[in-house]
């Protein structure tokens, strides 16, 4: 595998950048993973600025989050919901039809289908 022989790349946000990815995760239902997927920033440093909102040292009075961001965000949450329940039923319906398939090979031949004796 090659090395990286070069100086570390270093990404500086801006405090707007950083006022509205904090603003993000103020949404209702929308976790502080989920924003920073969808900015393609590591959690970690989404919650540092979170703390440092808490702290006063990011004042984010004046921002204000697109609407539409918000609102993917939200449609993104119910997708993912939506999706575990089908795989749960999804699983659920294999086991059903294991379970049924499993008892057919063990119950007694119907009498329509029973040989009959040869004379």
């Amino acid at each position: 595998m090659a090395r990286i022989t070069g100086p570390r790349k270093v990404y500086r946000y801006t405090n707007d950048f950083k006022l509205k990815a904090v603003k993000l995760t103020e949404i209702g239902g929308i976790q502080v993973k989920q924003v920073a997927a969808a900015l393609e920033i590591h959690p970690w440093m989404l919650t540092r600025w979170r703390k440092h909102k808490r702290e006063g040292l990011i004042v984010t009075k004046g921002v204000q989050v697109e609407k539409d961001i918000a609102a993917e965000l939200k449609e993104l949450r119910r997708v993912k919901k939506e999706y575990e329940r089908l795989k749960l039923e999804h699983e659920i319906l294999k086991k059903a039809i294991a379970f049924t398939s499993a008892r057919k090979g063990t119950s007694l031949p119907s009498s329509s289908t029973a040989r009959k004796p040869t004379r």
